[in-house]
């Protein structure tokens, strides 16, 4: 079901000349612990502007918008949520321009499914966004990855999560200090 939903949406966001990238329980799979997760998370290097494009895609693959009034929702949100109905698995397209989703755009890890190169999110901007949704589950990811990736760029993590602690006034890379030292 994922598989063929992660290469439907590759190709058609492709097609559309629109920047992406898989992040959230999708791309853990590929770097950490297995784990179920009953959605995709794309993160869309283009704002609202777009939508009419998105829109597009979701009706030519037959998927359903979640929202009664897409433009205002995705205006107030950034959000654009769907749902394949042949398979029940939500769909979140999220439009973003921010200097940091521009860059981790340009470091995406490409793997082949069918017939798409889906774009994956690298293992550090995986943890960059767990960190900073600061749930239970996205802490128990982070340790994950940490653990079966001894080789990651630390010092990228670390800069983000420390402009993203100036901008949202929180404490992100203590966090990520603090697991990180339990799995060195």
């Amino acid at each position: 079901m994922f598989i063929q939903l992660l290469e439907r949406i590759a190709l058609g966001l492709e097609e559309r000349q629109i920047p992406y990238m898989i992040i959230g329980g999708q791309a853990v799979l590929i770097y950490g612990e297995p784990r179920l997760t009953r959605d995709i998370d794309v993160t869309l290097g283009v704002g609202p502007e777009r939508l009419t494009d998105l829109l597009g895609l979701a009706e030519a693959s037959a998927w359903r918008v979640l929202v009664e009034a897409p433009t205002e929702f995705v205006q107030r949100t950034m959000v654009l949520p769907c749902l394949d109905p042949a398979s029940s698995i939500r769909i979140d397209f999220i439009f973003s321009v921010s200097e940091y989703e521009q860059q981790a755009m340009g470091r995406v890890r490409r793997i082949g499914i069918g017939k798409a190169d889906v774009r994956f999110a690298a293992a550090e901007d995986v943890i960059v966004h767990k960190i900073v949704a600061g749930r239970p589950r996205d802490l128990e990811d982070v340790r994950s990855i940490l653990l079966k990736n001894p080789g990651l760029d630390r010092e990228y993590i670390r800069h983000w999560l420390s402009e993203f602690d100036r901008s949202l006034a929180q404490s992100n890379l203590q966090t990520f200090e603090d697991l990180a030292h339990a799995a060195p």
